[in-house]
């Protein structure tokens, strides 16, 4: 078993069709434990409208029941990288109860610019849309990662994975635009945290860019599935899999992997073409 006897806190779990799950599922069948993290309502939620709290509320049971349907018993947390002190009692809470992570996932993403498949033009987002979206899609890696050590969670030796896209680095057939520029700043602080956090504590970081899915709710969110067959006739090897996407991760997580500041791809080849 490559994983046997560690532990991987995955984040950006909706549902069963996730990406962030498909990974969950393969660590536990490598022998390793997953901690997951949804959205739902924390103590330190102040001023929601009900509507925003039963959103919240439908969205933690629904996660809550696919956790326990494909990973059994893994201890679920919410999580909600917006709010500093929900990260900061959430890492807490791992230190409570003596929980040594081994890396983790960073799944995370929002962008608000994006309505029922159509895509803001760049020019016309505002200040606060931008902003959101870096701060829940990029900043929220050196965040989690920074609370995860400063509670002594995180273990010297770990592997942190983020999820990114080919729009980080080219304007593509269906463009991203506001969440394009999240998603390049992810990589970067990926590659600056790959130096600081290896000569520091030999930790690993690395991004990877996977074909366009349709099969997650973000997934469903913004693409359409000509989107999803152009993109498979485009790659050489057709769209990749969401388990080849897991098996990847999974590599990347192996103790005695020594790859850090990747940006990989697991595309079939998608992003070779101009």
């Amino acid at each position: 078993m490559t994983l046997q006897g560690k532990t991987f806190l995955i984040t950006g779990i909706a549902d069963e069709h996730s990406l962030a799950m498909y990974t969950a599922r393969e660590i536990v069948k490598n022998g390793g434990k997953v901690v997951c993290t949804g959205l739902g309502v924390s103590k330190h939620h102040k001023n929601l409208s009900e509507k925003a709290q039963a959103f919240l509320n439908t969205n933690y049971e629904d996660f809550k029941a696919s956790v326990k349907k494909e990973l059994g018993d893994s201890l679920t947390a919410i999580l909600d990288v917006t709010i500093d002190d929900n990260i900061a009692s959430f890492a807490q809470e791992l230190a409570d109860k003596n929980i040594k992570l081994d890396g983790f996932l960073h799944a995370i993403a929002m962008d608000k610019t994006i309505r029922k498949k159509e895509v803001k033009p760049l020019i016309e987002v505002t200040l606060q849309e931008f902003c959101d979206t870096m701060d829940v899609s990029a900043y929220s890696l050196i965040s989690v990662t920074r609370h995860l050590l400063e509670k002594g969670v995180l273990q010297n030796g770990a592997s942190i994975c983020s999820l990114s896209y080919i729009a980080a680095a080219k304007v593509t057939f269906h463009p991203y635009r506001n969440m394009s520029i999240a998603k390049a700043a992810l990589e970067r602080i990926t590659v600056e945290l790959a130096d600081e956090l290896g000569r520091k504590y030999d930790i690993r970081c690395n991004a990877l860019r996977f074909s366009p899915f349709m099969g997650s709710k973000a997934g469903n969110a913004t693409l359409r599935p000509e989107d999803v067959q152009t993109s498979n006739r485009m790659s050489p090897l057709g769209n990749a899999r969401p388990e080849d996407l897991a098996f990847e991760i999974v590599h990347l997580f192996r103790p005695e992997c020594r790859i850090t500041g990747e940006i990989r791809h697991v595309d079939g080849g998608y992003h070779i073409h101009g």
